[in-house]
């Protein structure tokens, strides 16, 4: 059993997983999708949760010396990344809004949703790693590296 398996990180993924899920669910309460309509809230959901993925991921992995002596907690990625934004985007959400929208007679609005959020999920995560490596940049100063 590896170490990805141990206790304290399947708690840790869970506790991260629960909260995101937690957010998600609210989201959708505060901005329900009315029956038919475009899907804006878990679009949003998705590439929001993407680009914090892309950020969080250079936070964690490619942080500055200079900001703490101490590296990341090693539970802090799997329960910000694995379980946070994992629980609070959503796949099969994304999916099943996609049937809908291609079943209900709106292939372009279906095809447009599909390929969109991809798209744009991407975006965001690149947009995530891209301004979180320029911030430790500018923490770090010019010319120096991690």
């Amino acid at each position: 059993m590896g170490a990805r398996a141990e206790p304290p990180v399947v708690a840790a993924v869970a506790a991260g997983g629960a909260l995101g899920a937690s957010a998600r669910y609210g989201a959708g309460l505060l901005w329900p999708t009315p029956e038919g309509a475009f899907p804006w809230t878990t679009f949003t959901v998705n590439v929001l949760g993407c680009a914090l993925l892309g950020v969080l991921m250079v936070l964690l992995t490619e942080k500055p010396a200079e900001w703490s002596a101490a590296p990341p907690h090693p539970l802090l990625r799997p329960f910000l990344g694995t379980g946070f934004c994992g629980g609070f985007t959503t796949f099969s959400t994304y999916a099943l809004e996609t049937e809908r929208l291609l079943s209900a007679g709106d292939p372009l609005r279906g095809l447009l949703y599909l390929g969109g959020t991809a798209v744009t999920a991407l975006a965001a995560v690149r947009a995530g790693v891209t301004a979180a490596r320029a911030a430790t940049r500018a923490v770090r100063g010019p010319g120096r590296r991690p």
